[in-house]
């Protein structure tokens, strides 16, 4: 019996300061809280108002730059969207380049062999209308997909739509002329085919 007391006084003594350890913290986290509540308690209605106004500026300063990036988005889409239209419009514009340089020789051909004919031998008179009657027809029918001839003779020289050949002293127009149109040029919607060639004046001595 004596050793049993023993043991139950030994429990006690150790169950005692557990439980006034766990009373010590019991108290010291009512003692925080009501610390925090103190602290808010505290804040006046101008500090409350302060901060509700913070709040409410970074609020809307994160709106602001949701709504910047948005725009943004939105501008990059147009611009593709643009850019896109344009590569298809010029593909449109651009794609019979190829086919119309193939074609300007046999222009050249068909002129030439007008140009260089006997036009007073009455036995090649229908040849020469049958040649002429050709030319304008094809001539005709590429101009229908913006092919344009370049025949500057008397005009102003061009560098970005001539090429001088040669360079002739003139008195009787002013430097700079075309004198001579040895091939004729050409564009497609606006852009250069092939330059024309040409003989340039210059000021005589």
């Amino acid at each position: 019996m004596s050793e049993q007391n023993n043991a139950t006084e030994h429990e006690q003594e150790i169950v005692e300061p557990v439980e006034q350890a766990s009373d010590s913290v019991e108290n010291v986290e009512a003692q925080d809280v009501e610390t925090e509540v103190e602290a808010e308690a505290e804040l006046s209605p101008e500090e409350e108002i302060a901060g509700l106004y913070a709040e409410l500026a970074a609020t809307k300063k994160q709106v602001a730059d949701q709504k910047d990036s948005v725009v943004r988005a939105a501008a990059d889409i147009e611009n593709m969207r643009r850019r896109a239209a344009q590569d298809v419009e010029k593909a449109h514009k651009f794609a019979l380049e190829k086919f119309a340089n193939e074609l300007l020789p046999v222009i050249d051909n068909l002129e030439r062999a007008i140009e260089f004919s006997d036009k007073e031998n009455e036995t090649l008179k229908p040849v020469l209308e049958g040649i002429d009657m050709t030319l304008k027809s094809f001539s005709d029918a590429v101009a229908k997909f913006g092919v344009e001839m370049l025949n500057p003779q008397g005009e102003t020289f061009n560098p970005e739509f001539h090429q001088a050949m040669s360079i002739q002293p003139s008195n009787d127009v002013s430097p700079n002329t075309v004198l001579a149109v040895m091939q004729k040029g050409y564009t497609l919607n606006g852009r250069l085919l092939r330059p024309a060639m040409v003989m340039v004046s210059k000021e005589a001595e």
